[in-house]
């Protein structure tokens, strides 16, 4: 028999276990959350990591905090979404998951594994520096 505390521990464990476990969105789930929307980016170190505009045909325009922005693609890759921007031959790949408080991102093309997660609160527009209008 087993006893209550036990019990009680088993059952915490295997609760607390399935709420941190995330599925990792796939093409079609992402596609169906981004386009359409402009969203914002932080890390745990930097605010304002960036922000991407998703258009349809899985087109993204990319726009760093500082200014520069870059047009691109995404699509998904070995359970990955990636992206390759213009002018950048390496593509860069994310474990998405979708999450409560939005979007989390982890880095997955080489080190460091950048986590960033999406800013719900507000929307940044696009600055483009770089783009002549």
């Amino acid at each position: 028999m087993i006893t209550r505390t036990l019990f009680h521990t088993c059952l915490l464990v295997l609760l607390c276990g399935n709420a941190q476990a995330q599925e990792r969105m796939d093409a079609e789930a992402f596609d169906a959350y981004v386009t359409g929307r402009t969203i914002t980016f932080r890390t745990d170190i930097n605010p304002t990591y960036g922000t991407e505009r998703y258009m349809e045909g899985q087109r993204v325009m990319w726009s760093s905090a500082a200014g520069i922005c870059q047009y691109g693609v995404w699509f998904e890759s070995k359970g990955d979404i990636c992206f390759r921007y213009e002018g950048d031959p390496e593509h860069k790949c994310w474990t998405v998951y979708d999450e409560p408080s939005g979007l989390r991102g982890v880095y997955t093309t080489r080190p460091p594994f950048t986590v960033i997660y999406e800013v719900t609160e507000r929307t940044e527009p696009l600055i483009c520096n770089d783009l002549s209008s």
